[in-house]
């Protein structure tokens, strides 16, 4: 299997078809490991990575630790709240003192868009964006799209259903840049002042009608409130959001009986999403979850060990 012809990963925008769907169908060849007994290969041993993050993350931050101890490969973390961050040390300061102790890839969120591409470029070792600013969340967007490839078989005329915060989402821009590479159709629904603009290019639909997004979508993914983020007085109140924007039984009903109903975590229960449709049926919320360790399993590999046997 082939490595990616690339240093880093920054973001599905810039990533053409057939680099998605090495990583994708590396992530299935992987997947089975982290079910085995014996959780551990040594495609990555004598690699160190480095996980850096400047936000608050569970998800991202242990689903990369775990890939790359599955790999076998060494892992520090290190977190903007415990480092020389709190000393006034820059972004690349801290990145390039890092390198000098022989790391081999990076990888790094951030609060501001555009980081991991300043830390590519100073860097020699693989930087792998976690989450920048309102710009990208990579490999979120791939996750996903493995889910919606092992349910749905493909992506080509699907209807995906972006519900929610999409303007200070990253996870729906690389939702759009990845499925609408595939020819998906995409809707992004929530109030007006919380729609990503920008997006006709890409095929984007736009409505702040969640029902009219949701009319017969083969796949709803549900976004997170981003309260952190936003000015205020951008909705009326979380109540009321919920009541004209939160995805509930009744409305999921107006998608396909087989949709599939996806969120990025953390949920925001009975705000953005009701508990019945978070824990129902048609949920793949844990499965996303899953395959985001075979996704970033995948990344590493054809970045580090592309090659050799895994």
């Amino acid at each position: 299997m082939a490595g990616l012809a690339r240093k880093d990963i920054l973001g599905l925008q810039e990533m053409t078809v057939e680099e998605i769907d090495l990583i994708l169908d590396t992530a299935e060849a992987l997947k089975d490991l982290a079910t085995r007994p014996i959780k551990k290969v040594p495609t990555l041993r004598g690699k160190a990575i480095v996980t850096l993050f400047y936000e608050n993350s569970t998800r991202t931050a242990r689903s990369f630790e775990l890939a790359a101890k599955y790999l076998g490969a060494d892992v520090i973390n290190v977190s903007a709240a415990t480092s020389s961050v709190q000393k006034g040390e820059t972004l690349k300061d801290t990145a390039r003192n890092l390198e000098a102790m022989g790391i081999d890839a990076v990888v790094v969120r951030h609060s501001m868009g555009g980081a991991p591409h300043l830390l590519a470029r100073a860097l020699r070792a693989s930087v792998i964006n976690a989450g920048d600013g309102l710009h990208e969340h990579p490999t979120q967007g791939l996750l996903d799209m493995l889910t919606i490839r092992q349910r749905k078989g493909g992506f080509k005329g699907l209807k995906v259903a972006i519900v929610g915060d999409s303007y200070h989402s990253r996870v729906a821009r690389s939702n759009i840049y990845g499925l609408s590479k595939y020819g998906a159709e995409i809707w992004l629904a929530g109030p007006s002042t919380l729609l990503a603009r920008g997006f006709e290019a890409y095929g984007v639909r736009t409505t702040t009608r969640v029902e009219e997004a949701l009319e017969g979508a083969d796949v709803v993914n549900v976004l997170r409130l981003q309260l952190e983020r936003q000015e205020k007085g951008l909705f009326p109140t979380v109540a009321e959001y919920h009541k004209f924007w939160g995805v509930t039984e009744a409305r999921l009903r107006l998608a396909k009986p087989d949709a599939l109903l996806m969120h990025p975590g953390p949920m925001n229960r009975g705000v953005e999403i009701s508990t019945a449709v978070a824990d129902g049926a048609q949920s793949v919320i844990t499965e996303q979850v899953t395959n985001g360790v075979a996704v970033r399993m995948a990344l590493l590999y054809l970045l580090l060990g592309g090659g050799e046997p895994a």
